[in-house]
């Protein structure tokens, strides 16, 4: 997967947003002002990602690609390759994970918020 495909798909998922909070070479994807993906434009080979924890471990044991992100709690967030043994389907699904670990803490306020978004 290139940075163009997850970069779309990111954008593809009710109420996502892009900006460049910390630096012009990391684009942060959030949900409800909630970050759930930091992509990386200069390397242009990995996405950080939140997960649950427990399964977070075993995504790391499990793939080469996974590991814990830098300059984040390595509890809760994964760094994907792009690049290696994680396919197009598995970064799909560890974007859409990391975005429903996002939603599912959002208050009752913010939920009914996001609820009433289009798409």
């Amino acid at each position: 997967m290139n940075i163009e495909d997850v970069r779309e798909y990111c954008m593809s998922l009710k109420g996502a947003t892009e900006g460049f909070p910390f630096d012009d070479t990391s684009l942060v994807f959030k949900v409800m002002g909630k970050m759930f993906a930091l992509l990386d434009l200069e390397s242009a080979n990995y996405i950080a990602l939140k997960c649950d924890p427990e399964y977070a471990l075993e995504l790391r044991e499990r793939y080469n690609a996974i590991q814990g992100a830098f300059h984040f709690n390595k509890k809760y967030w994964n760094s994907v390759l792009l690049d290696s043994d994680a396919d197009d389907e598995l970064i799909r699904h560890l974007i859409k994970h990391s975005y429903e670990e996002v939603i599912k803490k959002f208050t009752k306020k913010m939920r009914a918020e996001y609820d009433a978004l289009p798409g």
